[in-house]
This record gives structure tokens, sequence and C-alpha cells, in this order.
């Protein structure tokens, strides 16, 4: 992984934390850095992008300062994804990770190729989002 990639891993962290970037531009900015996929680990507080050779950059994430809930509620976790899909008003990456915690998701992974991202509860429960068209 070269310089220039570390930086647009961090670069995109840091811009869907202060919400100045919408996840279709940080998509597009990290398969345009030759990215597969990354994922967001609410336990350990971690984001990690990954290339298709297999190396990756793992990059400490803001702490959710809620526990994540012990049974995943799919509903919850869709109403979470509805609301940055839309951009409702009001809406910040971080008050989207609170919701998805208190949603029982202790974390999730993007795949570009695969055009979805997998939200993972604490016994493994799964619910898949596909990328709207």
């Amino acid at each position: 992984m070269n310089e220039n990639q570390k930086t647009v891993a961090r670069t995109c962290l840091e811009a869907a934390e202060g919400n100045t970037m919408a996840f279709p531009q940080i998509v597009g900015t990290l398969m345009e850095a030759g990215f597969e996929s990354y994922t967001i680990d609410f336990r350990r507080a971690t984001a990690t992008y990954y290339l298709p050779d297999g190396e990756s950059i793992e990059l400490p994430a803001h702490r959710v300062d809620a526990t994540i809930a012990p049974a995943f509620d799919t509903a919850r976790m869709q109403a979470a994804i509805s609301e940055a899909q839309q951009q409702v008003l009001g809406y910040t990456y971080r008050g989207f990770c609170e919701k998805a915690v208190l949603a029982g998701c202790a974390g999730y992974i993007v795949s570009f190729s695969g055009r979805r991202a997998l939200y993972v509860g604490r016994t493994a429960e799964t619910h898949v989002e596909h990328f709207p068209n």
C-alpha cells in the first residue's frame, strides 16, 4: 500500500466522521485509490481499509458512547440506514453509528465490488443492504 492510499483512507474516515463527504463520494474516492472494501468495528473503534491483494490499513475510529445492544434489531438498523441514504435533516455519521450500536450492530463490512454493506450483530445476526441504484 502506498502513501497516497493511506492518506486517502485517513481522509475518507475523517470526512465521514466530520460529515464533509457523503457515503457515495467516500466509496468513489476509495475505489479510485484502489480499495476493494472496508470494515468498521464498533467494539474496537477501528476502521480497516482493504486492497484487492489483502493489504490493509487499520485506523482508529471514534468510539460510540453507547453499549452495543445484545439483540440485533433489523428494523431499527434499516431505519438508521434509510436516514443515512436520504440524508435526513440533522443526519450525522456519528449519529448513524450510535443508532447502529443501539440496534445491536457490532460492526459492518462494505464491499465495493459486491455493491453492498453487511451489518453484523453481537451473535452474528446479519442484515445485507445493497447499494441504491
